[in-house]
């Protein structure tokens, strides 16, 4: 009988210590919602490239060349893009950091850039600008790296083509101011000549006044 009531005593411990972890490890669903605190509201951020259409985007690592320590120091992991301008139809080359979206490439492509293969590696490119992305223009070396040969072929291939299209526009814009200055000089010199036609003189209505005159003196009479 003792060892009964024992196991019985046992089996009623464990159930209680069942129930005991149950009600502790498991919250009952009540169904009430419960409001934060604090209410943030959506904030609309502005990158600057609203008025741009991407030519294009790849992930790239930027070097920036020092030139007080003599050498290559890295200037951010990130994507680079190519931007043009919906108005303007000027394109830019921008490159932020991935994490910090701080800005480390940020100038124009020009008709002057110049893109090279750095040191017979074919996954890198070389080349000068005048950068703006501390704040100031400042006439930088910089060296891009890519993941491969042929994300590198296609970033040099599209600043080499969007630099000709640049030479392109800046002739057409030229002959376009030379055809206007040409027809200013013509307009000129057609107001010129107008001025040159004399005007005629009065004096020649001076007799058909003193005719009337003398007739209204023989009516009077």
């Amino acid at each position: 009988m003792a060892s009964k009531d024992v196991e019985h005593s046992k089996v009623e411990e464990e159930e209680e210590t069942v129930e005991g972890t149950n009600a502790g490890g498991e919250e009952e669903d009540t169904g009430a919602q419960i409001a934060p605190i604090i209410k943030l509201e959506e904030v609309a951020v502005t990158t600057g490239e609203e008025e741009e259409d991407v030519l294009l985007d790849l992930k790239a690592k930027l070097y920036r060349f020092d030139k007080d320590g003599n050498q290559w120091k890295e200037r951010g992991v990130g994507t680079v893009k190519l931007l043009k301008h919906k108005q303007t139809s000027k394109v830019r080359l921008v490159m932020r950091q991935s994490k910090t979206l701080k800005i480390c490439a940020n100038h124009l492509v020009l008709p002057t850039i110049s893109m090279q293969e750095h040191a017979g590696n074919e996954k890198s490119c070389v080349w000068h600008a005048a950068d703006f992305s501390d704040g100031e223009l400042k006439e930088e070396l910089f060296c891009i790296r890519f993941a491969s040969i042929e994300n590198a072929k296609a970033f040099k291939e599209m600043v080499e083509e969007v630099a000709e299209s640049q030479v392109k526009k800046s002739e057409e814009s030229k002959e376009g101011a030379a055809s206007l200055a040409d027809d200013l000089t013509e307009k000129l010199s057609v107001g010129e000549k107008k001025e040159d036609v004399p005007t005629p003189e009065k004096k020649k209505d001076e007799p058909e006044a003193e005719a009337s005159s003398a007739e209204k003196e023989k009516k009077d009479e």
